[in-house]
């Protein structure tokens, strides 16, 4: 038994575990710092059920590598009902500042008043759009509120990556560079598919050479929102000797307008794999965007430039 000045004589006494040194050390855990700018996301797309759960899962693994971290969604096309515009988010994202500072002051606590952006927003797009991204400037113009605007996630080698997996769950390509065997269903010739425009396909083109690394074939960006576009870049594949192509949306999702990959698809003759979705790279690439606006330190594992 233990005596009130410590355990009792012969007694095992636990003693605090050495903090590891050197280049393996496990390095302390990063929390978002405190008063720190709201994370606010930019869903584009008609809201849905879907669009939500994906958008609320992003947000999540966001928040499980930076702790403490104060987030929200805001719709492009939102209701303020179900769905909040990002306006509307962004108006309410700075009256919470103003009160949580009121609050701690009448508690007599010492605090900073507010000042910088009261929100940081990071759109969810995998690459440029210049319609959207004017319309998300719109927005935020409109909530007449201090905000910091990233770039979008794109061009990066997780997306690369992302891409890469999403393939391989549709049996399009192997799932990993270090497995030698073939996959009987896999493309000889990828087409990267995007929206927003020649801009779009060039940034998505920097990605399909990291994919096409990845693949070992070749892999060439085309828009699905120009006519003609994906039906070109297949025949081209095939000029060069591709013979089974595979169709992958270099998109998150939301921003995809129904009908687009349907129609691609139909038109390329190949099949398509998903769209990036809720990716954990995807979560990881919209810290990043935010911690590089404020200029604070990134998680372990989410350094990614």
């Amino acid at each position: 038994m233990s005596s009130p000045t410590g355990p009792a004589p012969g007694l095992p006494v636990r003693m605090p575990r050495p903090r590891q040194t050197g280049r393996h050390r496990r390095p302390e855990p990063v929390a978002a710092p405190e008063g720190a700018p709201a994370l606010v996301l930019a869903v584009p797309g008609p809201p849905a059920p879907t669009t939500r759960s994906l958008a609320e899962e992003v947000i999540s693994i966001a928040r499980s590598e930076l702790p403490g971290l104060d987030v929200a969604i805001g719709y492009l096309d939102g209701d303020d009902e179900e769905y909040p515009t990002l306006t509307a988010v962004l108006a309410r994202t700075a009256a919470v500042r103003a009160e949580r500072y009121e609050i701690a002051r009448a508690a007599g606590r010492e605090v900073a008043e507010p000042e910088g952006p009261a929100a940081v927003v990071v759109p969810l797009l995998a690459g440029p759009d210049n319609a959207l991204m004017r319309r998300i400037r719109e927005a935020l113009m409109d909530s007449r509120v201090t905000v910091e605007l990233t770039d979008v996630l794109g061009p990066h080698p997780l997306l690369a990556e992302a891409v890469h997996v999403r393939l391989s769950e549709a049996g399009m390509a192997r799932a990993d560079r270090a497995r030698l065997f073939t996959v009987a269903t896999a493309a000889d010739g990828i087409i990267l598919a995007t929206v927003g425009g020649e801009e779009a396909v060039q940034a998505a083109g920097i990605t399909g050479m990291l994919l096409a690394a990845r693949l070992a074939v070749p892999v060439m960006a085309a828009a699905l929102d120009e006519p003609g576009s994906v039906a070109a870049v297949a025949e081209e594949l095939r000029g060069s000797g591709s013979v089974q192509l595979a169709l992958a949306p270099y998109l998150v999702g939301p921003e995809l307008p129904e009908g687009l990959l349907d129609a691609a698809v139909k038109d390329a003759g190949c099949a398509a794999s998903e769209a990036l979705g809720a990716y954990p790279a995807i979560g990881k690439l919209v810290l990043s965007q935010y911690a590089t606006a404020l200029g604070i330190a990134q998680p372990q594992g989410t350094q990614l430039r």
